[in-house]
């Protein structure tokens, strides 16, 4: 929002500096991007008249002027412009002279002809005609007479190329702001000076405006108001300068006082508006509704639009003639021969006009204003300031009264004033009074208690917001410091815990942790040799994916891994041990987020790693977990791992996780020369069975009992088993049991295998006796005799 200096100040008197200005709005809320001076480039330009022309005695279109810039002596200023007469009052650019775009003017000679300086254009001085109308763009600038034509006088003053404007950025929650009255009310409260706010006067016309227009609301739900007014005999003209400048110093190109005025009531109080002609609008009638199948309508811009049902249109009694709050159609302008218009004033969903504005590609300064939702209760008050200014500018005659269609009237927002709460709240020691005198400034009413905001203050919702108010008019910068009120009571949760519990144990076992992307391909599927029919193929398909390699969301971390595993192969590492805690997602079957779960997923390759380091490295996960009543199965039937190479951990029936070497077929998908190891490893499972209470064991008081047994069972029988069998027939005594030696070979029958335990015994409470150790490995060797392994002689 660009504001005005000499529009600011009809409505406050400041006696500050521009940068006293910037930071005081800056400190109070009201950011202040930067502020400069118009013209400012201007160096050394002035008002002179030209005295005389004579043509140059060696050109047939060069003149040799006398020009008086209010010195004693006269200038001779060589110049190629064909509009010039004597009399005509000129910009002139002296000599040492900065014109527009920086271009610097020295006295010089022109054919033989010396030239004291030059005399300006419009583009010359950073102008166009749209700024005086009346000029010739490619020639000379002639001063009218809305111009100080004193001689002599610098040029930026006498044609009023001297505004400072300020760019303010606007949040949006605050559109009031987006008008140079709300931004004059801010200042009118930063610097504690009145406002000078006056109502617009509408003096008395003829006719009646409801014998010329008929206002239907069919969408009140999208409409909140519309008013309506008519202006007749309209006079369309060049606005008058004053006018021209404001709109030029807040970025708006003058056009027509019409259309001028329209803008002129949007910059001044935020509120869009705009002009039909009334012989193009069928019936007489404005109906506000939603556009029907089928509806087309040529915008200003002239394109050919195809409307949708839910867009907010403004039709006649035959066709939309405006796309809600956006534009208007091709023939709702204001055109030269254009005698009857209709002045609308509305307020729109901010939704629905920003919808509309988006899928059509064109924001406007209309849109941009309407989607951050107006306060409908200025509507009345705004058309009659257009109506004011027609009048003003005798641009038409006004008929009588407006067609005002406000069918649930907005009620302001009240809250309790609670001013201590506030004082808490923000840290600060007002009186009641104090708070509310700052309240007051901005238009809060206080009664009985109750704090009631101006409509316009669609952001007021809270007692906080009222807070904000008193705060930033104190002055954050008054606020004093002091410590945070209250302990800080953060805690880990269980899940966090253990995710740090999971990631310190596998950097110490000497893993990288690798973070991954959770999308990846469809074809990272095939690429682990997944079969067509898995349930792993179940993906979830991205909307609006970045590419095919990344369109899909995983349900199984192990492409993801295997990518990290093949870059450092094919980067020639030796070797890499990483791990990551991978999310992985699987669809509902519905529109519902995907159900997500945790996988503890590590991958290692090199000469040190082998299938028993990377079981060394889960035994220890899940040793430091708690966990430890878990089989572990071989598997031969999963596409991605080597056959009997692989094992899977259950625990209490449920599937914990996977670990083995990986299927040479996936190696070479990868590119991957060299065994890779894989563990995956469900954080979920891990999480429900884990035991984390840590158990005080005194050292033993009582020696040790030692036993080898070695047994001959089939090769396909696991230790695991073994382990278990022994355990159970042992019974609590049995302190540690460690697998030494697996045989096979010449001395072992074929198929069969040796597998040799050394068992520890010891009881807490006594020593053991030989019969007692004795007895245990008897029931040991029944207990395996009965799973078909015998004791090894």
């Amino acid at each position: 929002m660009k504001l005005s200096k000499k529009w600011l100040n009809d409505y406050v008197k400041l006696n500050i500096t521009d940068k006293e200005f910037a930071s005081g709005m800056t400190l109070s809320g009201s950011k202040v991007e930067g502020y400069e001076e118009e013209g400012s480039e201007l160096k050394n330009i002035v008002v002179g008249q030209v005295l005389s022309l004579e043509r140059h005695p060696d050109s047939d279109h060069l003149w040799v002027c006398q020009v008086d810039v209010g010195e004693s002596e006269k200038l001779q200023i060589v110049t190629g412009a064909q509009n010039l007469k004597a009399g005509d009052h000129v910009p002139v650019a002296l000599n040492n002279s900065v014109v527009h775009g920086g271009q610097k003017i020295k006295n010089g000679k022109l054919r033989g002809v010396e030239s004291f300086g030059m005399l300006c254009s419009l583009g010359e001085l950073g102008l166009t005609a749209h700024d005086f109308p009346y000029a010739i763009e490619d020639g000379i600038f002639v001063l009218g007479d809305d111009c100080d034509l004193t001689l002599g006088k610098d040029i930026r003053e006498a044609i009023g190329l001297n505004d400072v404007v300020t760019e303010f950025e606007i949040t949006s929650n605050r559109p009031d702001c987006m008008s140079v009255v709300g931004l004059a009310c801010e200042a009118a409260a930063t610097f504690d000076v009145p406002i000078e706010e006056k109502e617009p006067v509408v003096k008395a016309g003829e006719g009646d405006v409801n014998d010329l227009l008929k206002v239907t609301i069919a969408a009140p739900e999208l409409c909140y108001r519309y008013v309506g007014a008519v202006v007749k005999n309209v006079r369309v003209a060049p606005s008058p300068r004053w006018m021209r400048e404001r709109l030029r110093a807040s970025g708006v190109r003058p056009i027509n006082n019409i259309v001028d005025i329209t803008n002129y009531v949007m910059l001044e109080f935020g509120q869009p508006m705009h002009a039909f002609d009334l012989r193009y609008l069928e019936g007489n009638q404005v109906i506000v509704r939603l556009a029907k199948k089928g509806d087309k309508i040529t915008t200003l811009d002239g394109i050919d639009r195809e409307l949708e049902d839910d867009m907010l249109v403004i039709a006649d009694a035959e066709k939309p003639v405006a796309v809600a709050g956006v534009m208007g159609g091709e023939y709702s302008g204001i055109m030269d021969d254009t005698q009857t218009i209709v002045f609308e004033s509305a307020c729109f969903n901010g939704f629905s006009v920003r919808s509309t504005a988006k899928r059509f590609g064109m924001r406007t300064e209309a849109s941009s204003r309407f989607e951050k939702e107006l306060d409908p209760n200025g509507c009345l008050r705004y058309l009659n300031r257009a109506l004011e200014l027609v009048q003003l500018l005798d641009a038409g005659d006004v008929v009588n009264g407006v067609v005002d269609c406000y069918p649930t009237p907005k009620k302001a927002v009240t809250l309790p004033f609670d001013w201590q709460w506030i004082n808490n709240f923000i840290g600060i020691d007002l009186s009641e009074e104090e708070q509310k005198k700052i309240l007051e400034k901005i238009d809060f009413k206080i009664e009985n208690g109750m704090i009631t905001a101006p409509t316009w203050r669609g952001d007021i919702e809270h007692l906080a917001d009222i807070s904000e108010e008193v705060a930033r008019f104190f002055g954050y910068q008054n606020i004093p410091n002091r410590p945070l009120g209250g302990v800080a009571s953060a805690a880990r949760t269980p899940v966090q815990q253990l995710q740090i519990l999971v990631s310190n144990t596998l950097l110490a076992c000497g893993l990288s942790e690798v973070a991954t992307y959770s999308f990846m391909s469809p074809k990272a599927y095939d690429k682990i040799c997944l079969p067509a029919d898995s349930k792993l193929r179940n993906y979830i398909v991205i909307s609006n994916p970045l590419g095919e390699d990344t369109s899909v969301m995983r349900t199984t971390p192990l492409p993801s891994i295997m990518e990290v595993i093949s870059r450092n192969y094919n980067n020639r590492n030796p070797e890499a041990s990483v791990f990551e805690l991978a999310t992985v997602y699987f669809s509902n079957g519905t529109e519902e987020l995907p159900t997500e779960k945790q996988v503890i997923t590590l991958a290692m390759y090199g000469d040190k790693c082998s299938f028993f380091t990377l079981k060394g490295v889960v035994e220890e996960l899940l040793e430091e977990t708690g966990l430890k009543n878990y089989d572990v199965e071989s598997v031969s039937d999963d596409p991605s791992f080597h056959p009997g190479r692989t094992g899977r951990l259950v625990v209490n029936g449920k599937e914990l996780g996977i670990f083995g070497e990986l299927h040479p077929a996936v190696l070479e998908n990868y590119g991957v020369g060299t065994r890779v190891y894989a563990a995956m490893i469900d954080f979920n499972i891990l999480f429900e069975e884990r035991n984390d209470v840590k158990i005080y064991k005194q050292l033993p008081k009582f020696p040790a009992s030692t036993r080898d047994i070695a047994a001959v069972c089939d090769a396909e029988t696991t230790v695991a088993a073994l382990e278990k069998t022994i355990s159970k027939a042992v019974g609590n005594i049995l302190e540690k049991i460690t697998l030494f030696d697996v045989y096979q070979g010449s001395q072992i029958a074929s198929g069969k295998k040796s597998v040799a335990f050394n068992l520890i015994l010891r009881s807490p409470e006594r020593t053991l006796t030989d019969e007692e150790a004795d007895s245990a490995m008897k029931r040991t060797i029944e207990a395996l005799k009965k799973i078909g392994a015998e004791i090894r002689s």
